[in-house]
């Protein structure tokens, strides 16, 4: 018999931590392998971790709730063959150790680890010195002093849920403003800080947690919901948001697609939509202006080769962006049955983490709702993303400056500005208008 190690799964392109949702699995239990073991949520899908091996689960190493990062612990397994290895040995390996920090302030129990001095970590007398690099980052942000903050993990571990509780609540420990981490008798010999000191130092008051008042209902946040709030917070804070809109003329798309709805529907088992034709003018504008289908890589800009639509579905409580694979290669019809196939997945669950990776640019079908103009947030790590409004017939007065009813559609680009300037954008929204101004019985094939 051994001891393995279930990890956490990249589960997307620039996926770099998920949160346990539900345990499907308990101590004790006797999986085969690729059976899932417990759902897990990110900040792009919600997806199940199968077993890597057949064996019996020994102990559940994460909590449902806590945010692991990407090659972290969640399970061991004990499996046939090798020599038995203690459960309580089912730690990181020496080369994992290195995202393990000590606490500020806390006191080594050993010596070093390894050969390499002071750059290996100190090993603490509990989990609560070791923190994942989610946590890390998320203290890091914020200012928060991790030797200050009480664990809920296992072996009062700190997670990623713990230290958003203490954001949430606005009452964030700081360095110096309580003593460190010390025996207790040094503690028990200073006076304590006085408790308007963090009030003084750094009022919280439009921070404070909100109290619900009678007849108020109270949502719980769930792990797809944190995850994307945590996702928008990001591309929000990191990406300098610019955004431009250009009018398009589609009156000769409508009449196209009026014309075409019933025969195709009957001949191909699902609707001809305009998203299937905005989607394929915007693959044609990528080809021509490559820069829009960049991304911002810190030291570099990455021109993405493959033309990768992320579209936007949306379900009753989680928002998902599934990808159209290499879309400038597709007609109109494969688009839109691809749309399709894709949003259905989405409202049923069925959705695969291979379905959701590679969005090199996002176009977002807002007009759905009735949306006339809006500012999209742009889908991280991408540099834009497109969103196009519904379609509305308004007085147009035209070349011959006679007023005409036409069908009109506003296109909104949101932008990373540290990859795209408005010269290229403003020349690809041109483009694209074109694109759909042209679009008619006469010059527009769907397949």
């Amino acid at each position: 018999m051994a001891i393995e190690n279930i990890k956490m799964p990249q589960l997307g392109e620039s996926v770099t931590e998920g949160t346990i949702e539900k345990w499907i699995v308990q101590p004790g239990d006797h999986v085969n392998k690729y059976d899932p073991l417990a759902e897990v949520n990110t900040d792009k899908v919600t997806a199940e971790v199968p077993s890597s091996f057949t064996g019996t689960i020994k102990e559940l190493i994460a909590s449902e709730g806590e945010t692991l990062a990407v090659g972290e612990i969640v399970c061991t397994i004990e499996t046939e063959g090798g020599d038995a290895a203690p459960v309580k040995e089912a730690k990181p390996a020496s080369s994992e150790k290195a995202t393990e920090m000590p606490a500020a302030g806390a006191k080594p129990t050993e010596k070093l680890e390894g050969t390499k001095g002071s750059s290996q970590p100190v090993k603490t007398s509990g989990a609560k010195g070791r923190y994942s690099p989610a946590v890390l980052r998320l203290a890091q942000d914020n200012d928060i002093d991790l030797s200050q903050v009480e664990g809920s993990g296992n072996e009062g571990r700190i997670t990623r849920k713990d230290l958003m509780a203490l954001i949430d609540s606005g009452n964030i420990p700081k360095a110096g403003e309580a003593p460190a981490a010390q025996p207790q008798a040094q503690q028990q010999e200073q006076p304590p800080a006085p408790k308007e000191t963090p009030v003084q130092e750094a009022p919280k008051a439009a921070a404070a947690p909100i109290e619900s008042a009678p007849g108020d209902i109270e949502i719980p946040v769930t792990g797809v919901r944190r995850a994307i709030a945590a996702n928008m917070l990001k591309s929000k804070h990191e990406a300098p948001h610019a955004w431009m809109m250009v009018e398009v003329d589609v009156t000769n798309l409508v009449q196209y697609r009026d014309s075409i709805k019933g025969e195709f529907k009957k001949k191909e088992g699902f609707n001809i939509t305009y998203f299937a034709f905005f989607v394929k003018a915007v693959s044609q504008a990528l080809k021509e202006f490559p820069m829009m289908n960049s991304m911002w890589a810190g030291d570099k800009i990455i021109q993405k080769k493959d033309i990768n639509i992320s579209i936007a579905v949306a379900s009753d409580s989680a928002l998902f962006v599934p990808v159209i694979k290499n879309s400038d290669e597709k007609s109109v019809k494969g688009i839109g049955k691809e749309v399709n196939e894709l949003a259905l997945k989405a409202r049923s669950g069925k959705l695969k983490s291979t379905d959701m990776q590679g969005g090199t640019f996002t176009v977002n079908n807002t007009g759905s709702f009735g949306s006339v103009q809006s500012m999209g947030i742009i889908n991280h790590p991408q540099a834009a993303i497109m969103q196009v409004e519904s379609i509305v017939k308004r007085p147009v007065i035209m070349d011959n400056g006679m007023i005409a009813a036409r069908d009109m559609v506003n296109l909104c680009l949101s932008l990373d500005h540290r990859v795209l300037d408005g010269l290229v954008c403003g020349q690809f929204l041109a483009r694209v208008k074109e694109i759909l101004e042209n679009m008619s019985k006469e010059n527009t094939s769907v397949y």
